[in-house]
């Protein structure tokens, strides 16, 4: 590996998640509420979306702003109460939008990860 590939990757893998995180935080909501430090586990599980409360809060407080999510308080059975967020019928509708449109965006990608650059450099 070369100095700095690390760092590159770690660029990458950041502007990715910055793209989707917001849906894959509304996808977490669509069965049932979620307290936030529920949806920081649930993104740490899996690796690649583990983010930080610095990162997520922010976030869970656009969404509600822009109407996506709601919250409730509710009693905690360790601890202080918790807020508990849950979608929309805003939210749910972008959420739908986003998984409508994600098969075609992520095929794209593939593609163009997939076709090999010729020897020039030239993609024609």
């Amino acid at each position: 590996m070369e100095p700095g590939d690390s760092t590159k990757q770690a660029r990458a893998a950041a502007q990715l998640r910055k793209g989707v995180l917001e849906y894959c935080v509304l996808a977490l909501m669509r069965d049932r509420p979620r307290y936030g430090v529920e949806l920081l586990q649930a993104l740490e599980g899996s690796g690649t979306l583990a983010t930080s409360q610095g990162t997520v809060y922010p976030l869970l407080s656009r969404l509600r702003r822009d109407d996506l999510v709601t919250t409730t308080w509710q009693e905690s059975p360790s601890g202080p109460p918790r807020r508990y967020y849950a979608l929309t019928d805003s939210g749910r509708a972008a959420l739908d939008e986003f998984t409508r449109v994600w098969p075609g965006f992520r095929d794209a990608v593939d593609t163009f990860l997939a076709t090999a650059p010729s020897p020039t450099g030239d993609s024609a």
